[in-house]
């Protein structure tokens, strides 16, 4: 089975990066034989989108599952529909990641569960905080964590993807944008209530 593993650096030793989209490096991994190929994402820079472009190279190179830190529900809606199996709250080196997903230790994600995105915390290890990644347009609803994340990892010279320019955006294009967001939002809000009902019951 190939996993993607969101990491700080190109190797099995690396720490898992907390974000998808804003990942520095992808590790897949072999989960039978640990023979790996790592890339750096070249998403990291892209002014928005980067979870939709990130998961688009996951489903190129073929992976059937996603470890990370966090990842945002756009990325989640692009993985889930194509059936890659999305795990989050992991932490530690990718290889300990992998044998944590082997061992079932580390929880499923999915278009249902969408109260990870809703920085409910409920889910995670140790019952945390809200660890929001978002880029400061609303995209980081965190999922609280409270394991792993204060790790200090230190820091290495990455190579630096290509800055794409960024284009101002007309007001009519932001209305769009936050009217999107805000169905989005709203059709989470929606589901996590469902949920609720579903557990109270």
């Amino acid at each position: 089975m190939k996993i993607c593993v969101t990491a700080t650096a190109g190797d099995l030793n690396a720490q898992v990066d907390p974000r998808f989209g804003r990942s520095q490096y992808f590790v897949f991994v072999d989960s039978d034989t640990m023979a790996f190929e790592a890339m750096a994402n070249e998403a990291i820079a892209a002014p928005g989108g980067a979870g939709i472009q990130a998961a688009q190279v996951v489903l190129n190179k073929g992976a059937s599952a996603v470890i990370s830190g966090d990842i945002g529900p756009n990325a989640l809606q692009v993985l889930s529909t194509a059936g890659v199996k999305i795990t989050t709250g992991a932490y530690g080196t990718v290889k300990e990641a992998i044998e944590m997903y082997k061992s079932g230790k580390l929880g499923e994600a999915g278009a249902s569960t969408v109260s990870a995105h809703a920085g409910m915390g409920a889910t995670a290890p140790g019952g945390g905080f809200g660890m929001g990644m978002g880029g400061g347009r609303g995209g980081g609803r965190g999922q609280g964590m409270g394991l792993g994340m204060q790790q200090a990892v230190p820091s290495q010279p990455q190579p630096q993807a290509p800055q794409a320019p960024i284009t101002p955006r007309t007001k009519e294009e932001e209305l769009e944008e936050l009217s999107n967001m805000a169905n989005r939002l709203e059709k989470d809000l929606e589901e996590v209530k469902k949920r609720l009902e579903e557990l109270r019951k």
